[in-house]
């Protein structure tokens, strides 16, 4: 018998592979750091509110001073929630959420209950939490289509972000599908080194504002190897946000990745630093936008898109400086400078390509290099440009504005 006990444990030691498939399944284990939402009376049968079971499970999590507390969403189970929310700071440096099965929203608007989450602004939230890390292959559902539904009858309705991020230092979220959500999917708010890969977010075309990602007052941020199919900006970089990496990711259908809106009423906007690299557009309503409302003051500038491809894109490239310009008296403008476009190939449902619709503050130093932009049917595009200083080079359609 020691024998053979010493042959296994020798086994296991000589097996890291076989190790790691028994600690991704320790929801059979449940370790000491390892908080199963099923053993705090969640029932995960799709119609008990577990939101109370999830909520005491996150307290002990939250307040052990254990390593990497782990809690454990498993898998074959739907769970039910209410607007929550999961707040920090906790004791551990690191916080792990492994979501294996279904979380998903209640399926009526009249079924929501905002006696325990962020009213009306979220439905789930994580707030205050460092070296939180959120994966497993699960799907987080916002059951999104009855907020639609409502809101093309009542265009004022305040409808819920499916998962807020909020002052997350250290985020980790990956290997998760999120589906339908009310409005926009994943908020990210004064988050500072934050990375996010293999995400699946998928609405209909028609669902409306059901962003991807929204990204404000953040920085530090790298989203990579993702697929965004909704019914508005697969990602929108907003006021606030600096050293934005995007790279590798797949959007269609949708608005495209937009830097913006900013500016509105009047506000001061800061964005720079952003890179938008090997990602692909398909059925698109835009590509690589940037979208400034007239009245706006700051500046958004050191911006670069880059390795772009474009199937069928309706305004692969789009500046505008001057949005709501008719109900606008002010000449005042977010400054819009340094932005490369830079090896950008593919096919434009739209005859004008490339739109450059600067107010007269101008845009500076918007540099084109590489561009090879065409009609779906090999038509010939062009484009079109207003109170713009820059370069370019070797673009197809020519810029005529641009030395």
């Amino acid at each position: 018998m020691k024998i053979l006990f010493a042959f296994f444990l020798l086994f296991f030691i000589a097996s890291p592979s076989l190790c790691s498939q028994l600690v991704n399944h320790k929801i059979l284990l449940d370790g000491s750091n390892h908080f199963n939402v099923l053993n705090y009376g969640a029932k995960g049968d799709g119609q008990t509110d577990d939101s109370n079971a999830f909520l005491r499970a996150w307290q002990d999590v939250c307040s052990t001073r254990q390593s990497n507390p782990i809690l454990l969403i498993p898998n074959g189970k739907r769970f039910l929630l209410q607007p929550v929310s999961f707040r920090g700071p906790c004791k551990s440096s690191r916080v792990n959420v492994v979501l294996q099965g279904t979380i998903s929203a209640p399926k009526s608007i009249e079924e929501w209950d905002w006696t325990k989450g962020d009213v009306g602004k979220s439905w789930i939230q994580f707030w205050h939490i460092n070296g939180l890390v959120i994966n497993g292959g699960g799907t987080v559902d916002g059951q999104g289509a009855p907020w639609w539904n409502k809101f093309h009858d009542q265009t004022d309705l305040t409808r819920p972000t499916a998962l807020r991020f909020s002052n997350c230092d250290n985020l980790n979220v990956a290997t998760l599908t999120h589906i339908n959500s009310p409005k926009n999917h994943i908020s990210i708010t004064s988050c500072h080194g934050v990375r996010i890969s293999h995400l699946h977010i998928n609405a209909p075309e028609e669902s409306p504002n059901t962003d991807g990602f929204d990204i404000s007052s953040s920085s530090n941020i790298l989203i990579y190897r993702s697929t965004i199919s909704t019914g508005d900006d697969c990602i929108a970089i907003n006021s606030g946000s600096n050293f934005i990496n995007i790279t590798d990711v797949y959007c269609g259908p949708g608005h495209g990745i937009s830097v913006g809106s900013l500016g509105k009423g009047g506000d001061f906007a800061m964005v720079e630093e952003i890179l938008v690299k090997n990602c692909t557009f398909r059925g698109t309503t835009n590509g690589a936008r940037i979208k400034t409302w007239v009245g706006g003051r700051g500046y958004a500038r050191k911006i670069t898109f880059e390795d772009i491809k474009l199937y069928k894109v309706s305004h692969p490239v789009i500046i505008d400086q001057q949005y709501d310009a008719l109900l606008s008296s002010t000449n005042d403008a977010v400054k819009i400078s340094d932005v490369t476009y830079r090896k950008i190939r593919g096919t434009s449902n739209d005859n004008d390509a490339i739109e450059l619709n600067c107010a007269s503050i101008g845009c500076t130093n918007i540099v084109f290099e590489n561009i090879y932009i065409i009609g779906v049917d090999r038509e010939t595009t062009s484009s079109s440009c207003r109170n713009v200083e820059g370069t370019s080079s070797y673009c197809n359609p020519k810029i005529p504005c641009l030395s």
